[in-house]
């Protein structure tokens, strides 16, 4: 990834032997490595049994969740937040494991739309809930250091499954705890 990297910045016309870009491409390489480290990652290995016995069927909110990715059509970063509901049925997964959820699948080349979905499914698939629900709330810098340049945009998606999806009720508290407790 290095030498791509160093031809990269060849084809834009600079030297890659100036003095401040000599160590340029081993760094870069180095963080997009670390950009989408997800690719490495699995959901079973990430869970790694913080699957606990509860009696907890209540909603359980983890919200503002900071999320860094990179979009796959322009490589260029999206930065966002995501809130996390489940409604769980005999046991309960630990908070940590909802933050390494979401950062295993935005340190992918991603779009939000299936951000959002992989997180919901993940969660599903995780702790086996009578429902979960996923709203990302971003910030494209494809719309707003090139392209359309919409400094204030923000793009939200959601993913409602099981009794998010088949229950008003459920999705309504959900998304009445969000505007409680949003910052």
């Amino acid at each position: 990834m290095e030498q791509q990297w160093r031809e990269i910045i060849e084809g834009i016309g600079e030297d890659p032997e100036r003095p401040g870009l000599i160590d340029t491409p081993k760094r870069a390489a180095k963080a997009f490595a670390f950009l989408t480290k997800g690719y490495q990652q699995d959901l079973d290995q990430l869970v790694n049994d913080a699957l606990f016995p509860s009696d907890a069927s209540e909603m359980v909110l983890v919200q503002d969740i900071e999320l860094y990715s990179l979009c796959e059509h322009h490589m260029l970063p999206f930065i966002g937040r995501c809130h996390v509901a489940y409604v769980p049925q005999g046991k309960v997964l630990g908070l940590s494991k909802f933050a390494r959820i979401v950062d295993m699948f935005a340190r992918r080349l991603q779009i939000q739309e299936q951000l959002t979905t992989q997180i919901a499914q993940s969660v599903m698939t995780a702790t086996g809930a009578l429902g979960v629900g996923v709203i990302i709330e971003a910030e494209h810098m494809c719309m707003m250091m090139r392209g359309v340049e919409k400094q204030n945009s923000v793009t939200k998606t959601s993913a409602m499954l099981g009794s998010f999806r088949d229950d008003a009720r459920t999705r309504d508290e959900f998304l009445a705890l969000l505007r409680m407790t949003s910052r």
